[in-house]
């Protein structure tokens, strides 16, 4: 019979046992020591930042107002060129073109004078005719009344036709009426030669060399340079700021305008900003029935006059306009940016806002004049804010040249330019 060998369990698995049961207990143990000495979360406060605002320090001044709007440049003398008389272009000036400069009493053009010439003829002839009837018409009645006084000697006649005095009232009639018409026909002679009483810029032209032309007919146009004109739309609440001379007595004893407060005219103008003087001479008289505005009138003397780097102010230019209307006293410019609901600021003090109502006597593009409700070393707040509470408290950006910027600013605005005086 063969042994039966006994199963005996290895020493391997043991110990493999052992190691799995020694490293969980070492785990558990060394989680056990991380817990007790992890710390506990400490609570902290989160610390909030009022937010951070610019501020712009405001005084009291006197400012001049300034008063803006815009408007297109139109001469003030603007005329048709049409003959008086009908004939044939014999003659024209080569100026007579668009953008051509012709000079006071310039001959521009010239109409075939030769049958005014004869007309002109024809009318001395008569004069002269006329002439010699009423020299003899006074020749026959001085010798009737010689005759008459031999015949009837210290009698009166009982006709006048006695002494022809009907004769001779007829005759100097005759010669009157020769006389007008040598008058005419010397004028229409003096009408075969056109010319302007003023100095001017052809705008258009519509007649050439041999062309026949009729009375009425227009041959060109032209427009006067002494003078340009503005109409300035402007709110009706805006003329109560400045100097408008009354239209029914815009023209004084001597027949020149009567001129009213000073105006700048601005453009740009072959890419750089050009400023004319002038000033405001009337109002157009009707309130526009669908902007509910009123247009005032600013002129502009001798705009081609050469000022050197000033170019002519031409017609047809777009241009901004600004008058110098009265000056407010005693008065702080609010920048249009620091205002809400109309008539409000955020005013800064010892790091708190406040909420400031102002009493605004006008406002402009950019600025708001206030008479009251800030005094003097006031800090405003120009930043936005998306929330406003009374007292908040709110941290003040640090000023370099704020303040003395925005006086510049305001000194700008108000600044006016000098303007010559005739």
């Amino acid at each position: 019979m063969k042994a039966i060998k006994e199963n005996k369990k290895t020493p391997s698995g043991l110990i493999q046992l052992l190691l799995v049961v020694v490293v969980v207990i070492v785990g558990v143990l060394i989680a056990v020591v991380f817990i007790k000495l992890k710390k506990p979360v400490q609570r902290q406060e989160q610390i909030v930042l009022a937010p951070l605002v610019k501020v712009e320090r405001l005084d009291r001044r006197d400012i001049q107002m300034i008063i803006r709007g815009y408007g297109t440049v139109n001469p003030r003398l603007q005329v048709e060129i049409v003959p008086q008389v009908s004939g044939k272009v014999v003659w024209v000036n080569p100026q007579f073109k668009a953008g051509g400069f012709i000079r006071r009493d310039e001959l521009i053009l010239k109409i075939d004078p030769r049958d005014y010439e004869l007309s002109l003829r024809q009318a001395n002839a008569a004069v002269a005719e006329a002439q010699v009837m009423l020299d003899l018409e006074k020749a026959e009645a001085k010798i009737a009344k010689d005759e008459w006084q031999q015949l009837h000697p210290g009698q009166e006649p009982a006709s006048p036709l006695v002494f022809r005095e009907p004769q001779i009232r007829q005759a100097q009639a005759r010669l009157e009426s020769a006389n007008a018409g040598l008058a005419t026909a010397n004028l229409n002679l003096e009408r075969t030669q056109l010319s302007l009483p003023v100095d001017a810029v052809i705008m258009s032209e519509r007649v050439d060399l041999g062309q026949y032309v009729m009375i009425g007919q227009s041959t060109g146009a032209a427009y006067g340079i002494e003078s340009m004109e503005i109409e300035v739309p402007l709110e009706d609440k805006e003329l109560a700021w400045f100097a408008v001379p009354d239209n029914m007595t815009s023209v004084n004893a001597a027949g020149s305008s009567k001129k009213g407060a000073i105006a700048r005219v601005r453009a740009n103008f072959a890419g750089e900003e050009k400023c004319w003087p002038g000033y405001v001479v009337r109002t157009t008289g009707q309130v526009d029935i669908e902007s509910r505005l009123i247009s005032v009138v600013v002129e502009v003397s001798e705009p081609f006059k050469d000022s050197g780097s000033t170019p002519p102010l031409l017609p047809g230019m777009f241009v901004e306009v600004s008058i110098e209307g009265n000056i407010l006293k005693n008065a702080i410019a609010v920048p249009r940016d620091a205002m809400h609901n109309r008539n409000e600021v955020w005013v800064a003090t010892d790091g708190q806002l406040y909420v400031q109502p102002l009493e605004i006597l006008r406002a402009d593009r950019d600025f708001a004049y206030a008479s009251s409700g800030l005094d003097d070393g006031d800090m405003i707040i120009v930043s936005s804010l998306d929330t406003v509470i009374e007292e908040m408290k709110v941290r003040i950006q640090a000023e370099s040249e704020t303040s003395t910027t925005f006086a510049e600013v305001v000194e700008d605005q108000t600044r006016t330019p000098e303007v010559r005086t005739e």
